[in-house]
C-alpha cells in the first residue's frame, strides 16, 4: 500500500500574493513607489531646505551649483527642496481622494446591487448624473466654491471620481448575491446589514482593490491638473503646485516644470504597475496561465 501524498489546497490571498511576486513590472512598480515615498517621508532629514525662501538666482540650471543640484526656479527657490517637501501632499491627496472615492462608491454600489427594484433605479439615476459631468469641470467649480486647501481638493476628486467604483461594486453584489454561500447565509437567519458587509463584500475587494490603485494614480493626476491651473492650495508646496508657478516660463527653464512632471509621472507609472499586478494576481482566469 504506497501513500499519497497529502495535497493542501492554496488560499485564494497565499495564490494572489505567489503570482504578484512572479510578476516583475509589478515589483518594478512597488520598488519605484517605495523610493517615492521614502524620498518624501525622510528626505528632508538628509537634505534641508525650505521650498520657499529665495535661496539663489533665478533659474540657475542643474548641475551648475552643486548646493542646488536641480537647479532653482523663476523666483530662485530650491527645486529639490521643493520636491522633497511636495510630494508628502501629493501623495496623501492622491490616498485620501482614492479613500472617499472608495467609500462612496462602495456603499452606494453596495446597496444598488443587494436591494435592487427601486433602490438600484434610484441609485443609479444619481450614479449617472455625476458619470456625465466633466469630471475636471466639476471639480474646479467645487474647489472654486470652496477655500482651496488639500481636504478640499481631496474632497473634490472623491466626489467626482466615485461613479465607475459604484458600477464595479453594483456587477459583484449582483453576481456574488446568487451564490449558494450567500443564500446559505439568508437560510441560518442573517441579516441584511451582515449579508452585505461581512459575507458579499470580503468576496468582492479583489476587483475593488485593483479599482483603488489606480484611483491613486487618477487622483494625483486630478491634483496636479487642478494645481496647474491656480487652483492647488497656495501655502502648501506640492508638485502640481510647482509646474503651475513655472509654467509661463518653460520656453526660458525647463527645468523647474520638467522634474516635478518626472515625479507625477513616475508615481502615477508605479500605481499603474502595481494595479496591473494586482489585477492578474486577482484574476482567477489568469493564475491557469
Amino acid at each position: 500500500m504506497t501513500d499519497t501524498p497529502d495535497y493542501k489546497a492554496e488560499s485564494p490571498a497565499r495564490e494572489a500574493w505567489r503570482m504578484f511576486r512572479r510578476n516583475v513590472p509589478a515589483l518594478v512598480g512597488v520598488v519605484i513607489l517605495s523610493f517615492i515615498v521614502l524620498a518624501t517621508l525622510y528626505g528632508t532629514f538628509f537634505y534641508a531646505g525650505d521650498p520657499y525662501n529665495v535661496v539663489w538666482a533665478p533659474h540657475e540650471r542643474p548641475g551648475v551649483t552643486p548646493e542646488f543640484p536641480l537647479g532653482t526656479d523663476y523666483l530662485g527657490r530650491d527645486i529639490l527642496a521643493g520636491m522633497l517637501t511636495g510630494g508628502g501632499p501629493t501623495l496623501a491627496v492622491g490616498a485620501a481622494a482614492a479613500a472617499i472615492t472608495m467609500v462612496i462608491g462602495i456603499t452606494l454600489g453596495s446597496l444598488a446591487g443587494f436591494y435592487g427594484g427601486w433602490v438600484d433605479n434610484l441609485l443609479m439615476r444619481i450614479t449617472e448624473f455625476f458619470q456625465v459631468l466633466p469630471a475636471l469641470l466639476f471639480a474646479m467649480v467645487l474647489v472654486t466654491l470652496f477655500s482651496p486647501s488639500l481636504w478640499t481638493i481631496a474632497i473634490a476628486i472623491g466626489v467626482v471620481s466615485w461613479p465607475q467604483t459604484a458600477r464595479l461594486t453594483r456587477a459583484e453584489f449582483l453576481r456574488i448575491k446568487e451564490l449558494e454561500y450567500v443564500t446559505a447565509a439568508r437560510a441560518i437567519g442573517a441579516r441584511n446589514k451582515r449579508i452585505i458587509w461581512k459575507v458579499i463584500l470580503p468576496n468582492a475587494m479583489p476587483p475593488l482593490i485593483v479599482s483603488a490603485t489606480l484611483t491613486i494614480g487618477i487622483a494625483i493626476l486630478f491634483e496636479a491638473g487642478l494645481s496647474f491651473l491656480g487652483l492647488g492650495d497656495p501655502n502648501v508646496m506640492s508638485w502640481g503646485l510647482m509646474i503651475g508657478a513655472n509654467r509661463d516660463y518653460i520656453l526660458d527653464a525647463w527645468w523647474p516644470v520638467t522634474f516635478p512632471g518626472l515625479a507625477i509621472f513616475f508615481t502615477v507609472f508605479a500605481v499603474s504597475l502595481i494595479g496591473d499586478g494586482l489585477n492578474d494576481a486577482f484574476n482567477p482566469k489568469l493564475r491557469e496561465r
